[in-house]
């Protein structure tokens, strides 16, 4: 049975997008306040989850419902080592770790790696279809704030084998909707997106703490006062 997945993951994750917009530190982010520690930890963990969600994903390539949706080009794992080394040196490994989110987060992808691989999608896209759509600005206000230097420091927003970013998100939402399974299955789907939504806001709201004390209580208060309709909202008057 075939379901139109991309269009229940669009419309069923909606509010977790605008909620996700609203964080905090995401809100601080895209006006242009990026603290270096703030943003190294960021991605930090951002190198643990995508390494165990490829890992996950590599071992199912060949099930019915990941196949359809398996494209490499999307990793992040390699490049999210060059910005380890990038702000942590050669002995980058030594000095990170999973934040107590990230832990939570990586203990739900390895029960579904073991038990319902198909929903590791609700990842991929929550992840993927979110760096592809704004992750050339993130990387643009990254190497503003830190004044950096070519993509060093950002080479996680850099996706170097999609040349055609709006191209590759047509072709990967086909894909999603050529995934052989049923409306219950596709609900699942739905659910596990938006608790991907979730963890990754609780995880931007773990360094909230941490950009409080860079930047100072009141300016960050002033910077996140407002609440903001999310891009994928509709308006209605």
């Amino acid at each position: 049975m075939i379901v139109n997945l991309a269009e229940k993951l669009y419309n069923g994750t909606k509010k977790s997008h605008t909620a996700a917009e609203n964080v905090g530190f995401m809100k601080c982010f895209v006006k242009g306040v990026v603290d270096k520690e703030c943003f190294a930890k960021f991605l930090s963990n951002f190198y643990f989850i995508y390494t165990a969600l490829e890992i996950g994903i590599e071992s199912h390539k060949h099930h019915p419902a990941i196949r359809g949706v398996y494209f490499p080009e999307l990793n992040r794992q390699d490049a999210l080592v060059k910005d380890m080394e990038f702000y942590y040196g050669e002995q980058w490994q030594e000095q990170i770790k999973p934040s107590p989110v990230t832990q939570t987060y990586l203990q739900r992808l390895q029960k579904l790696v073991n038990c319902s691989p198909e929903l590791l999608i609700g990842h991929t896209y929550t992840r993927y279809m979110g760096d592809l759509s704004g992750g050339q600005m993130l990387q643009a206000i990254a190497q503003s704030g830190l004044k950096l230097q070519g993509f060093q420091g950002t080479s996680f927003y850099n996706f170097e084998q999609i040349p055609d970013k709006k191209a590759f998100k047509g072709k990967y939402r086909k894909a999603l909707n050529s995934i052989p399974i049923d409306n219950v299955t596709a609900e699942k789907i739905v659910d596990e997106a938006n608790y991907a939504f979730k963890l990754n806001m609780q995880i931007a709201q773990e360094l909230e703490d941490m950009l409080i004390r860079a930047i100072g209580q009141l300016t960050f208060n002033n910077l996140t006062s407002s609440y903001t309709h999310g891009s994928t909202e509709v308006t209605t008057s």
